[in-house]
């Protein structure tokens, strides 16, 4: 007897590893894996999550026309180039799907987000993953990967799980290198924690071009992960396509409620960008101390080099002993590295003394 069998490049994808939240036996767990807000749920969110149970009978709006109109609000935009998902990833799967394909290639730089080769992969295009420099995206080196068969090109910035950063201009620049008929995808999911004045998110491109892509999402800094919900914004012939290829309710009621409620809730985002353009150098420097290399981060995390699987794995461990869960990115190619979030003032400090008292019993 036979069983059904998928396309065989499926069983190429390596699943997606979500970051863990419990330790057994653990009488308390720090979760520092996620890159999830410092502080939780806004207040006026969480308020809108319980409202919004007494509707949730009902089909939400399929085009989540009054979320689309708070975000508009918010960052300036006019809410008809906006299409809302299930999490950004979901929008993500949607690009690859629509734009890739068989004999389509999709370019991603070597540590970018690892949904970008799953997606892509998903729809049958061929995922090229170019090398990067200093673990940043090597745009030259992008561009020298374009062939005609390139249909989409990927660009975290800043970019999971490395934190690094490409200025605003050299992105202008890619965008004019590569060719019209190639959709660049800008993923700024940490957008909101970026302070550099050369860093734009892409607002700007996308307004200048017709074929540029931004994505955001309110599972980091609004603190929603949870609810799933992210968005894009995309000239008017992209957004056509995402209406008519995206779920019919692809957003609930309860997450459509929260992420408007989050918007408006006063100084949140504020709050949080305060919080981690002071803690995240005061983690970086504290690992340092230990002797420890930390990669530069504009994220809510930072990046933990190790040297070696080995220490990255005993650090692990060690940290798991502590109850402290971080992240390794082994499946990013950096099985030497462990990813750490900015977490509350405790948390900071918590992380930091067990580098410390690690590095410590590591020397003997």
């Amino acid at each position: 007897m036979t069983t059904p069998s998928p396309r065989p490049e499926i069983l190429t994808i390596t699943a997606y590893v979500a970051g863990e939240s419990e330790l057994p036996g653990a009488n308390r767990t720090i979760k520092l894996s996620s890159n999830e807000g410092a502080f939780g749920v806004p207040p006026s969110a969480r308020a809108a999550i319980i409202q919004a149970a007494e509707s949730a009978y009902r089909y939400p709006d399929g085009g989540a026309e009054r979320l689309r109109e708070a975000i508009g609000r918010r960052w300036g935009l006019n809410p008809d180039r906006i299409v809302c998902g299930a999490g950004s990833d979901d929008l993500l799967y949607q690009f690859c799907l629509a734009y890739g394909g068989p004999g389509r290639d999709i370019i991603m730089s070597a540590h970018g987000f690892a949904i970008f080769h799953i997606a892509g992969t998903y729809a049958g295009s061929r995922v090229i993953k170019v090398p990067e420099r200093n673990l940043t995206a090597d745009l030259d080196a992008m561009l020298a990967a374009v062939s005609p068969a390139t249909r989409l090109v990927f660009l975290a910035n800043p970019n999971n799980p490395t934190g690094s950063m490409v200025p605003a201009d050299d992105v202008a620049r890619f965008r004019a290198a590569l060719p019209p008929e190639v959709l660049l995808v800008l993923d700024s999911a940490y957008a909101e924690y970026v302070t550099d004045p050369a860093y734009d998110a892409g607002i700007k491109l996308v307004d200048a071009t017709d074929n540029t892509v931004m994505t955001r999402t309110f599972s980091k800094v609004f603190g929603l992960g949870g609810m799933r919900i992210g968005w894009c914004y995309a000239p008017p012939g992209v957004i056509d396509v995402l209406n008519r290829v995206r779920g019919t309710f692809n957003v609930s009621v309860p997450a459509q409620a929260a992420a408007i409620a989050a918007l408006a809730e006063p100084g949140w985002v504020e709050k949080s960008r305060t919080h981690n353009t002071e803690y995240r150098p005061k983690l970086t420097a504290g690992i340092q101390a230990a002797g420890l290399k930390v990669w530069p981060s504009e994220g809510n995390f930072v990046l933990v080099d190790l040297e070696t699987t080995e220490n990255a794995n005993a650090a692990d461990a060690f940290l798991r002993t502590n109850g402290i869960i971080v992240r390794k990115v082994g499946g990013y190619g950096l099985p030497h590295c462990l990813r750490v979030t900015v977490g509350t003032a405790e948390e900071v400090g918590l992380a930091v003394d067990a580098f410390t008292e690690f590095m410590r019993q590591s020397r003997g």
